[in-house]
């Protein structure tokens, strides 16, 4: 019995898990692609135009925080002038936001 437990466990585990990587590549492709590019790179033109950072550089997964990341999506980012580099992604849900973050970790090298 308790076996069987564990194992339903587990499978919940991983299948919330699938779904929330699934969610965070959609979400990605969708609003994030066109400057961050597919690959996570950064290296397309409109990332180019506002120095997107290359999430495969494992200095930049280290150095990025989660908390700051989803705040980051949930707010925007604005340059020292104050221009906006990249708009708030208000429309989404926290769960929406921390499967965004959970996607662009899995660019790490």
């Amino acid at each position: 019995m308790k076996k069987s437990i564990i194992i339903a466990a587990v499978i919940t585990v991983l299948a919330a898990w699938t779904t929330q990587a699934e969610e965070g590549k959609a979400l990605y492709d969708k609003q994030c692609a066109k400057c961050h590019g597919e690959d996570g790179k950064g290296e397309n033109k409109m990332g180019k135009k506002l120095g997107a950072k290359d999430y495969t550089d494992p200095k930049v997964q280290e150095e990025m925080k989660d908390d700051a990341a989803f705040k980051a999506l949930k707010e925007g980012l604005q340059n020292s002038d104050g221009k906006t580099l990249m708009k708030p992604f208000d429309t989404l849900s926290d769960d929406e936001i921390k499967a965004l973050v959970a996607y662009v970790r899995s660019f790490k090298s």
